[in-house]
Protein backbone atom coordinates (compact mmCIF):
# COMPACT_ATOMS: atom_id res chain seq x y z
CA UNK A 1 0.00 0.00 0.00
CA UNK A 2 1.28 3.45 -1.12
CA UNK A 3 0.60 6.31 1.20
CA UNK A 4 0.65 10.01 -0.17
CA UNK A 5 1.23 12.85 2.16
CA UNK A 6 0.99 16.57 1.19
CA UNK A 7 4.07 18.28 1.37
CA UNK A 8 5.54 21.89 0.92
CA UNK A 9 6.12 22.68 -2.16
CA UNK A 10 9.96 23.70 -2.80
CA UNK A 11 11.16 26.96 -3.03
CA UNK A 12 14.54 26.83 -4.92
CA UNK A 13 14.74 27.08 -8.83
CA UNK A 14 12.85 23.87 -10.27
CA UNK A 15 15.50 20.73 -11.78
CA UNK A 16 15.85 20.69 -15.52
CA UNK A 17 15.58 17.65 -17.41
CA UNK A 18 16.05 17.30 -21.14
CA UNK A 19 13.20 15.77 -23.15
CA UNK A 20 14.93 12.42 -23.92
CA UNK A 21 14.90 11.66 -20.23
CA UNK A 22 11.81 13.34 -19.28
CA UNK A 23 10.09 10.75 -21.91
CA UNK A 24 11.64 7.73 -20.10
CA UNK A 25 10.36 9.18 -16.95
CA UNK A 26 7.34 10.63 -17.23
CA UNK A 27 5.10 9.25 -15.24
CA UNK A 28 7.94 8.58 -12.51
CA UNK A 29 8.20 12.15 -12.43
CA UNK A 30 4.49 13.41 -12.22
CA UNK A 31 3.82 10.69 -9.39
CA UNK A 32 7.06 12.70 -7.78
CA UNK A 33 4.84 16.51 -8.59
CA UNK A 34 1.60 15.05 -7.11
CA UNK A 35 3.18 13.47 -3.93
CA UNK A 36 6.33 16.15 -3.02
CA UNK A 37 5.08 19.18 -5.29
CA UNK A 38 8.41 19.12 -6.93
CA UNK A 39 9.00 20.79 -10.56
CA UNK A 40 10.26 20.21 -13.52
CA UNK A 41 11.54 21.97 -16.63
CA UNK A 42 11.79 20.18 -19.80
CA UNK A 43 14.56 21.33 -22.46
CA UNK A 44 15.29 20.50 -25.90
CA UNK A 45 18.98 21.05 -26.71
CA UNK A 46 19.33 22.88 -23.44
CA UNK A 47 16.43 25.32 -23.94
CA UNK A 48 13.52 25.41 -21.76
CA UNK A 49 10.33 24.38 -23.60
CA UNK A 50 7.87 23.16 -20.87
CA UNK A 51 7.67 23.09 -16.88
CA UNK A 52 5.79 20.28 -15.11
CA UNK A 53 4.06 21.69 -11.51
CA UNK A 54 1.70 20.72 -9.46
CA UNK A 55 -2.14 21.45 -10.78
CA UNK A 56 -4.10 23.91 -8.81
CA UNK A 57 -7.79 23.84 -9.54
CA UNK A 58 -9.10 27.58 -9.66
CA UNK A 59 -11.52 28.39 -7.61
CA UNK A 60 -15.17 27.89 -8.19
CA UNK A 61 -16.94 31.15 -9.37
CA UNK A 62 -20.65 31.69 -8.19
CA UNK A 63 -23.16 32.45 -10.33
CA UNK A 64 -24.59 35.47 -8.20
CA UNK A 65 -22.15 38.48 -9.59
CA UNK A 66 -20.73 36.66 -11.85
CA UNK A 67 -21.88 39.51 -14.46
CA UNK A 68 -19.92 42.34 -12.07
CA UNK A 69 -18.35 44.84 -14.38
CA UNK A 70 -19.69 44.12 -17.80
CA UNK A 71 -22.01 46.99 -18.02
CA UNK A 72 -19.51 49.78 -19.12
CA UNK A 73 -22.44 52.83 -19.22
CA UNK A 74 -25.82 52.33 -18.74
CA UNK A 75 -27.82 55.91 -18.28
CA UNK A 76 -31.35 55.56 -18.86
CA UNK A 77 -32.36 52.15 -18.73
CA UNK A 78 -35.95 52.26 -18.86
CA UNK A 79 -36.14 54.60 -22.24
CA UNK A 80 -37.30 52.14 -25.18
CA UNK A 81 -34.73 50.09 -27.49
CA UNK A 82 -34.76 51.74 -30.98
CA UNK A 83 -34.10 48.65 -32.90
CA UNK A 84 -35.99 46.53 -35.79
CA UNK A 85 -36.56 43.12 -34.50
CA UNK A 86 -37.98 40.39 -36.66
CA UNK A 87 -41.26 39.67 -34.79
CA UNK A 88 -42.23 43.48 -36.07
CA UNK A 89 -41.49 42.64 -39.57
CA UNK A 90 -44.66 41.25 -41.34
Amino acid sequence: MVMYTRRTPRRHAPDRLAAADFKARCLTLMNRVRETGAEYVITKHGRPVAKLVPYQAAPKRTLFGSMKGTVLKYERPFDPVDADYDIDRA
